[in-house]
């Protein structure tokens, strides 16, 4: 029989301890472990250096004892235990982690200075913009580039966004996306940092909100004979604007428009009942009835009765108390809407 050649040693161990291996020769090892066990293990997110280095070293290395196996994984573990807080690697990482929490200005200027790319993966981004935002790529990009776009995003976004392009150019475009084959990785990832340099170029806007909706939410806080004498201002300044203002605010005479009416019970339960009393006895004064009979009429029968009854027993309430009550009320509303707890129903007819 021709004796076989022993299997090499372990790179790095030299026949010695397990103490002695490089740490690469332990990333190594432990890397193959988890893989082997099925871990999913995200290397992708490795600097092209270190993914380099990793492969290089499992390339190299053989047989591994089970007693440096089990020495390895013991002071990994113990490595991991002993890690009470981690931080990203480099300003890049902070920056990603810092996302949203710091302002774009300081991000940008930040990322310029360190000379990093806005994005590791620009795709990851670009998977999760709205459709609003991806048309006007797919407008004007050539049909190539949005062919790509379209094979990257989910196939739900890629339907609705072709749904919204003249019938020719989606035609071309699905065309294209079968011959999208013979692109390469690299070339996709410089088309997904094109297309995320497009979206970084628009210059950062001063307020989240546009003019429509804050002078909407200035009107809404103020009193009646406010909004009335600004939108009246509007109207001769700029008619277009005082519709869409008038559209964009939400008033006590709204309510049943822009509330589903079985949501009126967890509106009814976030507001302390003198407030709710005060609003009801003032509506009919207020001209808002339809309001206060709606809120009514959609509630248990034994709680509207009994509010009927309270507000039949209510002094005369002064207008001041009646607008500060349905302030409240509205302010509420909004609230409930911004946390989520709340879904305003859209009413594009409502001119009120």
């Amino acid at each position: 029989m021709v004796p076989m050649a022993p299997f090499p040693a372990l790179p790095g161990a030299g026949g010695s301890t397990p103490a002695t291996l490089t740490r690469r020769a332990k990333a190594a090892i432990v890397v193959r472990l988890l893989l082997n066990e099925g871990a999913d293990i995200p290397l992708e997110d490795l600097p092209e250096d270190l993914q380099a280095q990793l492969t290089k070293q499992m390339g190299s290395m053989r047989l591994v004892d089970r007693n440096t196996l089990s020495s390895v994984v013991s002071e990994f573990a113990d490595e991991l235990d002993s890690i009470g807080l981690s931080f990203p690697g480099g300003i890049a990482g902070a920056l990603d982690s810092l996302d949203g929490r710091i302002s774009k200005q300081t991000a940008a200027r930040l990322r310029k200075e360190a000379g990093v790319r806005q994005y590791g993966d620009p795709w990851a981004r670009l998977k999760d913009m709205g459709v609003e935002k991806l048309l006007p790529i797919l407008e004007n990009e050539s049909i190539e580039v949005a062919a790509v776009l379209l094979s990257k995003i989910d196939v739900a976004r890629a339907a609705e966004l072709l749904g919204k392009l003249p019938g020719p150019q989606a035609r071309r475009i699905t065309y294209a996306v079968s011959q999208t084959s013979a692109v390469t990785p690299d070339a996709v990832d410089r088309i997904g940092l094109s297309l995320a340099a497009q979206l970084d170029a628009e210059p950062l806007q001063a307020f989240d909100d546009g003019p429509v909706e804050r002078v909407g939410a200035i009107l809404n806080s103020t009193t009646s004979i406010t909004r009335d004498d600004v939108l009246e201002g509007l109207d001769e300044t700029d008619a277009g604007f005082a519709d869409l203002v008038r559209k964009a605010i939400f008033t006590f005479a709204n309510i049943p428009k822009r509330i589903a009416p079985r949501d009126i019970p967890r509106v009814v339960r976030e507001l302390e009942q003198e407030v709710l009393l005060i609003a009801l006895a003032g509506a009919e004064a207020a001209g808002v009835k339809p309001s206060a009979d709606f809120i009514l009429e959609n509630m248990s029968g034994r709680m509207a009765d009994q509010l009927r009854e309270e507000v039949e027993e209510l002094e005369k309430v002064k207008p001041a108390e009646v607008e500060e009550a349905m302030s409240t009320i509205i302010t509420t509303i909004r609230e409930m809407e911004a946390s989520g707890d709340l879904l305003l129903v859209v009413d594009d007819n409502d001119d009120d």
